[in-house]
């Protein structure tokens, strides 16, 4: 398959044991399938980057894919805290993360590869609403898709990285490409605030609910029914 890597520079050789260990799934290397995203992911502003193209042979690796059935948002979430720095001071928060960590702990780290939800600054800002108990479970699911960042691709271990091929590199511009980052995120900001934050429904499932009444993995109602917005 063919997966992408923005960055400030031409990455032929991904290292393995190299990079950031508070990244969204931990040390690893991270890609997407989408060249456009990857595009964003490369600039800073005032600053042009690189689009690295790889392709990866995945027979023989072992994928944890987070959006399969069997796993939930709240098993992303998990992760999400194991690696990133939350500010959530709230005794609500605390505790929510607790028992998350109790329940919906994955051995992620066992996988050679991870596919799973990509927590940009306004996603990471939803995911902290939901722990502290601001927005619902379904209105967290409904937030991840807005700005359609699609999926991160991370490989997680040196079997994974002996997979990789570079195929080629591309030259991005910050005056092109930074803009549509930016706007990606506003966007997603504001759909989030004029819609999802304020749209409070009848039987929603609130952090404090899944507290007190001790819901776990496979519960029916953390598979969120599809709905219009009608």
């Amino acid at each position: 398959m063919d997966i992408y890597h923005g960055s400030s520079k031409i990455v032929r050789n991904p290292v393995y044991g190299k990079g950031k260990p508070y990244n969204d799934y931990g040390l690893g290397f991270y890609c997407t399938e989408i060249p456009d995203m990857a595009r964003e992911w490369a600039v800073r502003e005032n600053q042009n980057g690189y689009l690295n193209h790889y392709q990866i042979d995945t027979s023989g690796l072992r994928v944890l894919n987070l959006q399969s059935d069997s796993y939930s948002i709240l098993h992303w979430l998990t992760i999400l805290i194991e690696n990133r720095t939350l500010d959530t001071p709230a005794v609500l928060a605390q505790e929510a993360c607790d028992y998350l960590r109790r329940f919906f702990s994955t051995d992620y780290k066992s996988y050679d590869v991870v596919v799973g939800y990509r927590a940009d600054d306004s996603y990471f800002s939803f995911a902290k609403d939901f722990l502290n108990g601001t927005i619902s479970y379904r209105q967290l699911s409904r937030a991840m898709y807005l700005g359609e960042l699609g999926l991160q691709f991370v490989l997680r271990s040196e079997q994974s990285f002996s997979k990789i091929r570079f195929v080629s590199y591309e030259p991005v511009s910050y005056e092109i490409w930074y803009p549509k980052r930016k706007e990606r995120d506003e966007s997603a900001r504001h759909a989030y605030f004029d819609a999802e934050r304020n749209r409070r429904k009848r039987g929603d499932l609130y952090i404090m609910n899944i507290l007190d009444e001790e819901i776990k993995p496979g519960d029916a109602r953390l598979i969120p029914a599809p709905e219009t917005d009608q």
